[in-house]
């Protein structure tokens, strides 16, 4: 009966290739022989299943013919010498080929995107072109008032950071010095050797220990930067608050954080923002609120207030018999809003201010009306 690879894999047969791929790496971890609790023979077993599974077109062939296809593929296919189980390599990016003395030809790389992190188990990890790391992001607090948030506001901030080296402007040489094509990789970034692994001895790419995986050399190295490409000074920055943002909410700069060395991409600069309260108004949303009191009289006979606004001064008329704890609506007379539409409104609450000491004829007026 033919194998099941589906099942030694633990997957569907309609799993995606990332799906084969993640199970594969899950389950070569967990049966490696060099692991205290490894299973040669299942590690065998898991790596013969993703040789078929991991490639489209050998998986459509044993979906089609099952058990004919892995016979086809014993008799037609050399098995991989010492390491029975391990039958056809083939589906690798580049393969690779039998070299001289029993050893293999292969691409760090390809293997790295096939077996991703259990690349040092199998001895082949390291053959990956050093990448210098992205710039370190930076985050800063800004405190703006409470209009400055409503209506934003321009800042100009001074920041300690690496930027790019002004002397070599970030190519690492000391300015009038050759920059050369490394001859020991001859500009690749990469030379080979052999590695013995558990496959057998292998040919591996590895970093190149003369350039550092640059490819370059140079003559002389940037006295400033001390070939980094980048140098720590003060940079002023000018910041531009938008209209309508709210406290504790953050503005991400792309590119504004800290250089990359050697050529790497820029950080962040990410502000964090902190609006100092003002006691007139009380902010929801991009809505306002405030209070506002008037005296019996206003409220009995009605009467036309002035209603003080982040926007300036509002005429407000009041009905007469209003009532404390009416609120009254100021349409988009509130916060902008971040998107650009509109803004919100501003709610006003009426509370009545009820006189605390009366003459006699003024009590007897209130009770002769029946207030």
């Amino acid at each position: 009966m033919g194998k099941d690879y589906y099942k030694t894999l633990g997957v569907e047969k309609n799993a995606s290739q990332d799906e084969v791929k993640k199970a594969f790496r899950t389950k070569a971890h967990q049966y490696h022989p060099d692991k205290a609790n490894g299973d040669e023979a299942k590690f065998k077993e898991i790596n013969e299943a993703y040789q078929v599974l991991g490639n489209e077109n050998k998986r459509s062939q044993y979906d089609q013919f099952g058990s004919s296809f892995e016979q086809a593929q014993a008799q037609g296919q050399g098995g991989f010498s010492g390491f029975d189980g391990f039958r056809d390599f083939s589906g690798f990016a580049n393969g690779f080929s039998n070299g001289q003395n029993g050893s293999w030809n292969v691409n760090a790389e390809d293997l790295g995107d096939i077996f991703g992190g259990i690349g040092d188990i199998f001895g082949f990890g390291g053959g990956r072109k050093t990448r210098a790391a992205r710039g370190r992001d930076l985050q800063v607090a800004m405190t703006i008032n409470f209009s400055e948030a409503v209506f934003g506001v321009e800042k100009e901030i001074s920041l300690n950071k690496k930027v790019k080296c002004d002397r070599c402007n970030g190519n690492l040489a000391e300015p009038g010095t050759k920059i050369e094509t490394c001859k020991t990789c001859k500009g690749t970034g990469k030379v080979a050797r052999v590695q013995r692994t558990i496959l057998g001895n292998m040919q591996v790419e590895t970093v190149c220990p003369d350039c550092g995986g640059e490819g370059k050399t140079y003559a002389r190295k940037c006295g400033k930067c001390n070939g980094t490409g980048v140098a720590s000074e003060t940079s002023k920055l000018k910041i531009k608050i938008p209209a309508g943002i709210n406290n504790g909410e953050t503005i991400r700069m792309t590119g504004q954080g800290e250089a990359g060395e050697k050529g790497a991409g820029d950080g962040s600069l990410y502000i964090k923002i902190n609006v100092n309260p003002d006691k007139r108004f009380e902010r929801v949303g991009f809505d306002i609120k405030s209070q506002k009191e008037i005296s019996f009289t206003q409220a009995i006979l009605g009467d036309k207030i002035e209603i003080e606004t982040v926007h300036g001064p509002v005429k407000l008329k009041i009905s007469a018999g209003a009532q404390s704890g009416t609120v009254f609506k100021l349409r988009a007379k509130g916060v902008p809003r971040l998107s650009g539409n509109g803004q919100g409104d501003h709610f006003v609450t009426i509370n009545i201010k009820t006189p605390s000491s009366l003459t006699r004829q003024q009590k007897a007026t209130i009770k002769e009306l029946n207030l």
